[in-house]
């Protein structure tokens, strides 16, 4: 049977049926459709090569250090998130507490806290505190630590910048940053602004050119200009105080300079216990004796000899620090890293026991001489040897005696190998005892005046030919005499630098307590302990 409407309009029983529709209607809207999707269709397509040429386009700027894009050198500061970027204050939770070591800047600094806190205990009588406190000092003494201090405590916002922070290759760059510091400032005020290490910014004009002075001269202006800054403290800190610009350092500026020196035995002391107070320590842990034993020290290098004892201690396993790990981070910082897997001929390691020898026995017998602290012939760093010595207490002048005997003891080394080897067979392993020995020599004669020939004078840099000629007379003469005065000593203790040498070779390290022990049968004067500890030492030889 055939399927009907197989074939329609063929036949009568199978009819085409047409449907009439207006044209009118049917073309306008299909051809309102065809536009939609084409304009769809086109704006996709323009968007894409947007995109593609927009991405290739910074790849390839970014690739040659263009302007506003990530890749490597680039400008970060033109980049839209650093431009609508707001200056925010510092989060800061240091007080006075966490500052230890420097009482006496403290001391100066407590009368801006009080003044932060309340400004109308000054105004109230016209007093104004200095707009600019400048901090100098050494490095790792605690500068920046004192500015986050005074800001905790006083409560008040804190914006910490490097002075690196401000210049970079774009002119005006660095002026518009520090006007944008001091205009956040002045809605936080009262607050501090900290800039530390001020010199990369602040140094003499006359050492710059052109755009370079710009950020210095806004610096200027904005500290003491036209406008006034009420309740702004700005503080600063550098390492080179004397290379700051004579503008920057005026009244009305940084008027007020504060050294933060080195601390002192106490100071030391008190910074150790600061470091050590989270951490367990063993009963034989005497923090006043490392802190003697510390002299130079800053606050830095004692956070660092912490640190290198409670690592020592956990790779040992140790469950507390103990005074030998301390030590040991002492004697790191001090003298080196010990070198246990270098090979030392015999030869070698005898001629360093000597030459060793021969400045601790100058050292003992010399007056004015630092004590011993140590000697040893393991190979630390780049020495084969080495003897420290540490002052008994600490040292703000030096006197000549002082300055002689350090010259004595620089000579000991190369004397003793005179002594025992001969002048043919003096190596080159007291080359920088000489260096430093000639060094000590000429700041004798040409800062300290020390010299009867040359007189109580400050010689210039770079002297006349005559007085040049003078000056290496009187070093040269300085080094002689003392060489005869070793030579002479190391000849009449001879048999103590035998026996002190044989005890280095055989035990490698000597504390200053095992030397005065192996030379007490030779009652070599300074080297014997005080008398009211004689007869101790004597039983404890006994009982050993």
């Amino acid at each position: 049977m055939e399927e009907p409407f197989v074939n329609p309009g063929v036949s009568e029983k199978q009819p085409l049926h047409v449907v009439m529709v207006d044209p009118k209607i049917s073309n306008r809207s299909s051809r309102l459709a065809h536009e939609v999707i084409s304009t769809i269709l086109f704006t996709i397509a323009v968007g894409l090569v947007w995109l593609m040429g927009a991405a290739a386009l910074q790849k390839y700027i970014g690739s040659l250090g263009g302007i506003g894009t990530p890749g490597v050198g680039s400008s970060s500061s033109y980049s839209p998130k650093e431009l609508n970027k707001e200056v925010m204050p510092e989060k800061n939770v240091k007080t006075f507490k966490d500052v230890r070591g420097c009482d006496d800047a403290k001391q100066e600094l407590e009368e801006v806290v009080e003044y932060l806190k309340n400004p109308s205990k000054f105004t109230r009588l016209g007093g104004k505190l200095p707009k600019g406190i400048l901090l100098t000092g050494s490095p790792g003494t605690g500068k920046t630590l004192l500015a986050k201090a005074i800001a905790g405590e006083a409560g008040v916002p804190f914006f910490y910048r490097a002075g690196s922070e401000f210049e970079e290759m774009f002119v005006g760059v660095g002026a518009r940053r520090v006007r944008s510091l001091f205009q956040a400032a002045k809605k936080k005020a009262p607050c501090i602004i900290f800039i530390d290490e001020i010199d990369a910014v602040g140094s003499t004009r006359k050492q710059w050119e052109g755009h370079t002075k710009k950020t210095l001269h806004q610096l200027l202006v904005e500290m003491d200009g036209f406008e006034q800054n009420e309740g702004i403290i700005v503080m600063a800190a550098t390492n080179l105080p004397d290379i700051l610009d004579p503008a920057l350092k005026r009244p009305g500026r940084f008027d007020r300079h504060i050294v933060v020196p080195n601390p002192d035995v106490r100071g030391r002391q008190e910074i150790l216990e600061l470091y050590l107070q989270d951490k367990p320590l063993a009963d034989d842990v005497d923090v006043k004796a490392i802190a003697r034993g510390t002299p130079g020290f800053n606050g830095a290098d004692l956070a660092n000899l912490v640190n290198i004892a409670a690592i020592k201690a956990a790779v040992e396993g140790a469950e507390k620090l103990t005074a030998s790990q301390l030590e040991f981070a002492k004697d790191r910082i001090m003298m080196g890293t010990e070198r246990k897997t270098m090979f030392l001929t015999e030869e070698s390691k005898k001629l360093t026991a000597y030459h060793e020898s021969g400045h601790a026995i100058v050292a003992l017998n010399t007056e004015g001489a630092h004590p011993i602290h140590k000697a040893t012939i393991m190979p630390r760093g780049s020495a084969l040897g080495m003897v420290t010595q540490l002052p008994s207490s600490d040292e703000t002048s030096i006197s000549k005696k002082q300055l002689l005997a350090r010259l004595d003891v620089c000579m000991g080394g190369r004397v003793a190998e005179e002594l025992i080897f001969s002048l043919d067979h003096v190596t080159t392993g007291a080359s920088r005892d000489l260096n430093t020995a000639t060094e000590l020599a000429q700041y004798m004669v040409s800062i300290c005046g020390m010299s009867d020939v040359i007189g109580p004078i400050h010689i210039k840099e770079r002297p006349g030919s005559e007085m040049q000629s003078r000056i290496d007379a009187e070093v040269i003469k300085l080094l002689r005499e003392a060489y005869n005065r070793v030579k002479a000593l190391l000849k009449k203790h001879e048999k103590a630098l035998h026996a002190l040498a044989n005890a280095l070779l055989e035990y490698e390290t000597l504390s200053a307590e095992e030397i005065r022990r192996i030379l007490l049968p030779y009652n070599e004067g300074r080297l014997l302990v005080e008398p009211q500890e004689q007869q101790q030492v004597e039983e404890e030889l006994v009982l050993a």
